[in-house]
């Protein structure tokens, strides 16, 4: 069975395996995980962070999309018993179900082509998850915790903001791969809150005004929202209407989500 672990990464699947065992020990002290803890990691490619983590919280279970990957971590780990693989993709995974009464820990070498719709679909279930640890490009990671007026920030930072706690915590460099990307890695933690700072009316309503107001970054807030309301009178809104979405705080699209959907309640 260790011939398998001369798997080619696949590129449909976005694979880079973490060799670094330096970076793994660092990652692993980072989730800091318990025995009591409900931990998933989703792709655990050749197990080199589940390794680390199963010394720790036996319970864990992996979800892994490559079938040709699952029979050798089976055998890999077939001393623990409360070790399972569920074999799917976690873009379409029910998070919120398998929590059930119990909070997950989330730990994730997230592939680079679905980090981003995987983060969105992973919020949808925030209620049911303790924190998530993820590696992801070092580019995200920086929209990920980006301010107001800087050029990563855009409609991820705001919405992840929204709903979470953003901490990158440090740097993963390419050589640390198998294949070596051509882009550098970060580490990032997100806690979603367990008290909403800043709350909107309407969830939905706020990530189509985030969504549409920084499609045309550089168009004013009056402009930016005429194709949601053409006839919104840009002088009553709680924001000055001259400013640029990019320069709105979290707080202040919330206000703004919150003023359109009492006009649309009217």
């Amino acid at each position: 069975m260790d011939n398998f672990f001369q798997h080619r990464a696949r590129k449909r699947f976005g694979q880079n395996f973490l060799v670094d065992e330096n970076i793994i020990e660092k990652i692993v002290r980072a989730v800091a995980p318990r025995e009591s803890d409900r931990l998933v990691e989703i792709g655990p490619g050749q197990g080199a962070i589940t390794q680390l983590l199963l010394a720790r919280c036996p319970s864990l279970t992996a979800i892994e999309l490559d079938r040709d990957l699952i029979p050798p971590l089976k055998f890999k780990f077939r001393n623990y018993e409360q070790f399972q693989i569920i074999e799917q993709d976690a873009l379409k995974f029910d998070f919120g179900e398998f929590a059930g009464d119990n909070k997950l820990r989330i730990v994730g070498n997230l592939p680079y082509n679905i980090s981003t719709p995987l983060l969105f679909h992973l919020l949808g279930f925030r209620g049911a998850i303790q924190d998530m640890h993820f590696m992801l490009q070092k580019e995200v990671v920086d929209r990920l915790g980006a301010t107001p007026g800087s050029k990563a920030y855009g409609r991820l930072s705001v919405m992840v903001q929204y709903f979470c706690r953003v901490q990158g915590l440090f740097p993963v460099p390419p050589q640390s791969f198998r294949p070596a990307p051509k882009v550098d890695s970060a580490i990032v933690r997100l806690t979603p809150h367990t008290t909403q700072p800043h709350t909107a009316r309407d969830e939905k309503l706020l990530e189509r005004i985030v969504n549409i107001a920084f499609q045309q970054r550089r168009k004013t807030l009056r402009n930016a929202l005429k194709p949601l309301y053409p006839d919104l009178d840009a002088n009553q809104l709680p924001i000055d209407a001259g400013r640029r979405p990019e320069t709105l705080s979290v707080q202040e699209f919330v206000q703004l989500a919150n003023y359109c959907a009492e006009l649309d309640s009217k």
